[in-house]
């Protein structure tokens, strides 16, 4: 339950990332900058941001899989679904290399 716990702040970011930026959304062409863009770059500085804080956990990129889903049928279609997986891929990619970074940068 504590590393949920460390999890809420970031999570809010993801949030706010996936449920206010598409408010951005005029057409297509913003569509695709939000899609490709902004949110895969944010989503993984805030999971490298995790990862340097906190050890790599598993549940993190699932979490930010499943918080992306009901933006599928907010803002976008059925078409959308992959970037979940995406979005999950590059969140467990930011955290595992800020882990990595963290065990480095700290002595032993």
């Amino acid at each position: 339950m504590e590393k949920i716990r460390n999890m809420t702040a970031y999570l809010i970011g993801i949030i706010f990332l996936f449920y206010i930026l598409p408010l951005i959304i005029k057409d297509t062409g913003s569509g695709m900058l939000v899609l490709l863009l902004l949110i895969p770059i944010t989503c993984f500085l805030i999971s490298l941001i995790y990862g340097i804080k906190n050890l790599f956990d598993w549940r993190f990129p699932i979490l930010v899989m499943l918080l992306f889903i009901p933006t599928i049928f907010l803002f976008y279609n059925e078409s959308a679904a992959i970037y979940s997986l995406i979005y999950g891929f590059i969140a467990a990619f930011g955290s595992f290399l800020g882990s990595a970074i963290s065990k480095k940068v700290t002595p032993k």
